[in-house]
């Protein structure tokens, strides 16, 4: 009989270690990359999952930093009929269904943000940006999507030297401490809704914990019902004006820190695999999942 394989996470833990080395990478990469969109071009942003969230992020920080309208979708809910100067996709794998049929289907110019340019989305796209270096052996996604947002905003212009010190201090920090809380919301405001959302997938994912998320601002709306003792809100960014205290006073605990957001999802990243391992959860292979999604 085969023993069992123990469940360390080791994968998904060395992998969430490396991101500060991993980001500075892209950083390098950036100035170098062909096909991305330019300043004033109309640009859909599309993935699927992880790949989403992270879409959702870069279309809220290029508009804010003035390059043009942008919007993001899951791949499946793009409106094909809209026009587009570019089609940004960012698929780890590189053989996700709904983004080979949609860069099968439509003529705009596209670039993909993948793992190789030998795979599929690549040789589909008219160019690609190869971020192998940040591929990942665990099904869970933490690096290489942190790496792709990483790149774009780079090519933004921005200068990532305070967010890599932010997520080696993130790395640092004690998340044992959360164990005992029911259930978590995640809220962001801006580019960081889309941060949000991915970490409570990790929570999801990894350790089947019941998590939200939200704009910060409609958490008001109806969420807020849910806060209690032994509950939290875990803000990525600031939270607006008087909200905090409103959730403090419900009994349940506001988390956050004045880290670069990108860095805050570390430290989400390493609570949800926490949270895993002491329920007795392998982190690097969540139930019912698979590292890429194939469509019959």
């Amino acid at each position: 009989m085969t023993a069992p394989t123990a469940r360390t996470g080791a994968h998904v833990l060395a992998e969430i270690a490396s991101q500060p080395d991993c980001w500075e990478s892209a950083a390098a990469l950036a100035p170098d990359q062909r096909g991305l969109p330019e300043p004033g071009e109309r640009v859909a942003v599309v993935g699927c999952g992880t790949s989403w969230f992270m879409a959702m992020a870069y279309a809220a920080l290029r508009e804010a930093a003035g390059h043009g309208e942008t919007d993001a979708f899951t791949a499946s809910e793009m409106p094909r009929t809209r026009r587009y100067d570019r089609l940004v996709a960012i698929t780890r794998s590189g053989t996700t269904t709904e983004i080979c049929d949609l860069l099968t289907a439509l003529p705009t110019p596209s670039v993909v943000l993948t793992t190789g340019t030998e795979l599929p989305a690549a040789r589909l796209a008219d160019a690609a940006v190869d971020l192998g270096f940040a591929d990942e052996r665990s099904v869970v996604q933490t690096r290489f999507a942190t790496t792709s947002l990483a790149l774009l905003r780079a090519h933004l212009g921005e200068d990532l030297t305070a967010a890599v010190a932010d997520a080696r201090t993130a790395l640092r920090r004690t998340v044992t401490g959360l164990r005992d809380l029911q259930q978590v919301t995640f809220l962001g405001q801006g580019w960081t809704v889309g941060l949000a959302q991915e970490a409570a997938l990790k929570a999801r994912e990894s350790a089947q914990l019941w998590v939200e998320a939200y704009p910060a601002t409609d958490y008001r709306h109806g969420p807020l019902a849910i806060a209690e003792p032994g509950r939290a809100v875990w803000s990525l960014g600031p939270l607006p004006d008087g909200l905090g205290p409103q959730v403090t006073a419900t009994g349940a605990r506001v988390l956050g820190s004045d880290l670069d957001p990108l860095a805050e999802l570390v430290v989400a990243q390493r609570f949800a695999v926490d949270r895993a391992l002491a329920a007795g959860l392998d982190p690097d292979h969540p139930r019912n999942l698979t590292r890429a999604v194939l469509l019959p």
